[in-house]
């Protein structure tokens, strides 16, 4: 099949889309070699709990709506005495997430996720270790990076 018979995919457009993106990323990472257990047996997540907050999380990340709280630097460092959450966690986390969307979704929500989960994803890693990374340093910032970051800011 050439790529102009492949079907168009659509954009992540509300709730629904979320709960098909989280559901379909989680499988990714459980059955995956480096972070799967890591969420099965170190976090030990009740599944039935997660894929809820994180429905909420991503919408409130990606509409600006959804009824998450919470602070997801401190889940994380929970987890820091009991396994590695170093550069290649954090890396392989981004590769599925941005993968899955890229599988799933495209158009300016589904860049714009992805995007966000890189920053988040570079910002919960050097503060959990402490280290200074250049992909987060202001002075690196690229000029839709600032405008994202004043955006969160703002919110």
């Amino acid at each position: 099949m050439s790529a102009s018979n492949l079907p168009q995919l659509e954009d992540l457009q509300g709730p629904a889309e979320i709960e098909i993106l989280v559901n379909a990323f989680y499988e990714r990472v459980k059955d995956d070699e480096l972070l799967g257990f890591i969420f099965e047996k170190v976090a030990a997540v009740d599944w039935a709990s997660h894929l809820p907050r994180m429905y909420a999380f991503w919408e409130k990340v990606l509409f600006r709506t959804g009824s998450y709280t919470g602070n997801p630097l401190a889940v994380h460092a929970r987890l820091l005495p009991l396994t590695s959450m170093g550069r290649p966690q954090f890396d392989r986390w981004l590769e599925i997430f941005q993968g899955t969307v890229n599988d799933l979704f495209a158009g300016p929500n589904a860049e714009h996720i992805k995007n966000s989960a890189s920053d988040m994803a570079n910002v919960i890693y050097s503060r959990l270790n402490g280290v200074a990374d250049p992909r987060f340093d202001p002075a690196n910032l690229t000029p839709e990076q600032r405008l994202r970051y004043a955006s969160y800011r703002e919110a």
